[in-house]
């Protein structure tokens, strides 16, 4: 609680103005044992608050019980829970820090935007179940086929994006066309007859100037144009 130049509350209340920050557990140790001051401290966004002096083993337990528990909320925060991908907000927030890496390092980076073609039809002819199928389908053929080292998240509904560091532009196309490909093999027993599905791809690559929000309306663009140019292909913002 008290620290030269800044005092435990101010770097609490530091810490948590940034939203990317807001769930990292704050723990107070401190020789004040004065309940009230105590309160105080802990309505600045503190989660638990320990009087000195205390055993070592007594410190590592609570940090590392409250560690576990933040790193478990946070996982459930970022995921969707249908595919287990990256939800809509964590992978644009993924793509900036991306960006961000790729500028700092003079790395290629490439984002690209799926949208599997007459979803809806798939829904209103074989049911909702089946549709989710093909979701999840989708989602663990691009895990299989995309590196560790790739962001893959569902955008909303039956569109996915994918984020992808260090990846030139003939890189990002020759993989996602391949996906493309073996994607539309997948057949699926069902009534009346068995399905098979595709996907429209745009891909965009980050240029000098762009943040993460412009690159993703590009990939956005990249997509709609696969989509009005007959589906079932891959597109890359700016080609002809």
């Amino acid at each position: 609680m008290y620290m030269p130049e800044c005092n435990g509350t101010e770097l609490a209340k530091v810490i948590r103005h940034n939203d990317r920050y807001v769930s990292v557990p704050i723990i107070y140790l401190s020789a004040e044992d004065d309940l009230d001051k105590q309160l105080d401290a802990m309505s600045e966004g503190g989660d638990d608050f320990l009087t000195k002096p205390i055993k070592p083993r007594h410190l590592i337990a609570t940090v590392r019980n409250r560690a576990a528990r933040a790193r478990n909320l946070k996982a459930r925060m970022v995921r969707d829970s249908l595919t287990g991908l990256y939800n809509h907000t964590h992978t644009l927030q993924l793509l900036d820090d991306a960006c961000y890496r790729a500028r700092r390092e003079d790395q290629p980076l490439a984002f690209a935007m799926l949208d599997i073609d007459h979803f809806k039809k798939v829904n209103d002819t074989y049911g909702h179940p089946m549709g989710d199928r093909v979701i999840k389908s989708l989602a663990l053929f691009l895990k299989q086929r995309l590196r560790k080292t790739d962001h893959i998240g569902r955008y909303g509904g039956e569109e996915f994006a994918v984020v992808l560091p260090d990846t030139d532009e003939q890189s990002a196309l020759k993989v996602l066309e391949e996906i493309r490909q073996r994607f539309a093999e997948i057949n699926y027993p069902a009534q009346p007859q068995d399905l098979s599905c595709t996907f429209s791809c745009g891909i965009a690559m980050l240029q000098p100037g762009l943040d993460g929000n412009a690159l993703s309306k590009r990939a956005d663009e990249a997509l709609y144009k696969a989509k009005h140019g007959g589906r079932n292909r891959v597109e890359l913002y700016g080609e002809a």
